[in-house]
């Protein structure tokens, strides 16, 4: 059986954070293989802050060395918001199982997701720890210690939360969006 953990996101800025939930997914024994999807814009956002591209790109950079780690562009090629069904879909034309991650700070609004009766019935529901969140049982907890959030790490751009392979671009990209 073919497996894949999907790890979507915003990832706006991608940080270390990110990093620690797919080490995390890396000790997995379940999982064959990670895919990352950042999205061309969150289904429950109506903007982005740095473009698309430019989110894959860095993702592209900071994974390039992880065994067993990919960057997928599906829902960027899309260029609207994908619900993560549709982009669970398509995964399951390639894997037998989806293991679909998610933040702890997830929890509350999941079903308000996009045909969340259906996808719950396609995907195994891993959750990553986040700001002491309770995980219930039902879902596989992922016990990751980082305590980062790109809605803060924007405002405060602090270096030493960023991936040392891009964090100077990243940093630099945010302060000027920032002063402008």
């Amino acid at each position: 059986m073919k497996t894949v953990a999907l790890f979507g996101g915003s990832f706006d800025p991608p940080h270390l954070g990110h990093e620690a939930v797919v080490k995390a997914l890396i000790s997995q024994s379940e999982i064959d293989k990670i895919v990352i999807m950042p999205t061309f814009l969150n289904p429950f956002k109506s903007s982005s802050f740095a473009p698309a591209k430019k989110r894959l790109k860095w993702l592209e950079e900071i994974f390039s060395t992880y065994k067993d780690v990919f960057i997928d562009s599906f829902e960027v090629q899309k260029h609207e918001k994908v619900p993560t069904i549709t982009t669970v879909e398509y995964l399951l034309t390639s894997y037998d199982r989806v293991y679909l991650v998610i933040g702890a700070d997830n929890l509350k609004d999941l079903q308000k997701w996009y045909k969340f009766d259906e996808l719950e019935k396609m995907v195994t529901f891993v959750v990553a720890s986040r700001d002491e969140i309770y995980v219930p049982q039902e879902f596989i907890k992922l016990f990751v210690q980082a305590d980062i959030s790109s809605t803060s790490l924007r405002q405060t751009m602090n270096i030493d939360k960023l991936s040392a392979v891009n964090a100077e671009e990243i940093m630099n990209y945010y302060k000027e969006k920032n002063d402008n």
